[in-house]
């Protein structure tokens, strides 16, 4: 580990001491300071939250800006408590699992399973519960940064997932896995490179919307949850959801599928609305108009 990247670790081990009120606490305040300085991230949080929320009058979309900008913030600040804890520290953080029923069921069915795990609450503290559990692959991009993969794998020690690259090679991988009985997990919100997608609606919205997962359930038979953690109030820790996927996820027509796929996100999002990662641009592609 480059010298660096590992006095980084050790101050996440330093910061990660620190009570999760007091972190999400300081995340909050840096919501809102971002929210009063405006920009880029606050124009593409501001334009989605219109798109999912038409029917607000100014107040109520003014309020809800700064709700999830402070979530935002959030969000950035408590990964030093999931990092810098240890995972085994971080999981005591779970206070409550809603759902587990379905998960175990899956798991016990050796159909194979895949999670469906939007960018939605704390998703790094998610990875660690399902690898307390079972072996579980994760699709993923490579950070820019290649030295961050490195911190990654010393931060989440024993319970790091196999991380699996979104490229040919890497896809064969989770058909495998499926195949013989084994779990995966996907973020379904991430949006596909153009061309390779389908258009479906989230929100009301056509956004280009992957197809791999539809692919990956229809072509091995695997059982869908949706899961995510969420953020209790007050610092007082995260509850984990687990959902069933909506009817036609695994429909060998891609339109239907990619639908259902978004209604499984909304699902999970309209659970903890503000927790969503709203700045994201989801609904830009290079061959329709930005709203942003």
């Amino acid at each position: 580990m480059r010298p660096d990247i590992y006095l980084v670790y050790l101050l996440l081990r330093l910061f990660g001491l620190l009570p999760l009120r007091w972190l999400q606490g300081l995340g909050a305040v840096l919501g809102r300071l971002a929210l009063g300085r405006g920009g880029k991230t606050v124009h593409y949080t501001a334009v989605n939250l219109e798109i999912a929320r038409p029917g607000l009058d100014e107040a109520g979309r003014a309020a809800l800006l700064r709700d999830a900008m402070v979530e935002s913030g959030k969000s950035i600040t408590e990964v030093v408590k999931i990092w810098g804890s240890g995972a085994e520290r971080a999981l005591a953080l779970v206070k409550e699992v809603r759902g587990e029923a379905l998960f175990d069921a899956a798991l016990a069915s050796d159909k194979g399973l895949i999670i469906a795990a939007p960018h939605l609450g704390c998703w790094e503290l998610l990875n660690y519960w399902l690898c307390s559990r079972t072996q579980i692959a994760i699709l993923y991009r490579p950070p820019r940064i290649a030295a961050v993969e490195a911190l990654l794998r010393k931060v989440r020690g024993k319970l790091a997932p196999e991380q699996v690259r979104a490229e040919g090679a890497g896809v064969r991988t989770l058909y495998k896995r499926l195949a013989a009985g084994g779990a995966v997990g996907i973020l379904p919100d991430q949006k596909p490179r153009e061309g390779e997608g389908e258009f479906a609606p989230l929100f009301g919205r056509e956004t280009n919307t992957m197809v791999l997962l539809p692919r990956l359930a229809a072509r091995t038979g695997a059982i869908v949850l949706f899961a995510f953690a969420e953020r209790l109030p007050r610092g007082e820790g995260y509850r984990i959801h687990f959902l069933p996927a909506p009817e036609d996820l695994n429909d060998a027509d891609l339109t239907r599928a990619c639908a259902a796929l978004n209604r499984g996100v909304e699902q999970c999002v309209n659970l903890a609305f503000a927790q969503y990662q709203w700045h994201y641009r989801r609904y830009s592609a290079d061959n329709r108009p930005s709203p942003y």
